[in-house]
């Protein structure tokens, strides 16, 4: 049985870098991004939800690196 994509089940059509509860949930303990095969999300939220970690790294709101 395949995942439901989490942002289309919640109905959230745009991905906000500054939602970081968010975006942990698709980080694993280390702080890398977790694959879409393992989370469900689909090619578009993956693509978005990448994005956005990124920004939010960059701003300083998530860690590159994590212990």
């Amino acid at each position: 049985m395949k995942k439901q994509c989490y942002f289309s089940q919640n109905n959230i059509q745009h991905i906000d870098y500054k939602d970081t509860e968010i975006l942990k949930k698709f980080l694993n303990p280390h702080g890398r991004i977790i694959s879409r095969k393992k989370t469900g999300v689909s090619a578009k939220s993956q693509r978005q939800l990448s994005m956005a970690v990124k920004h939010a790294r960059f701003i300083g709101l998530l860690p590159f690196v994590a212990r």
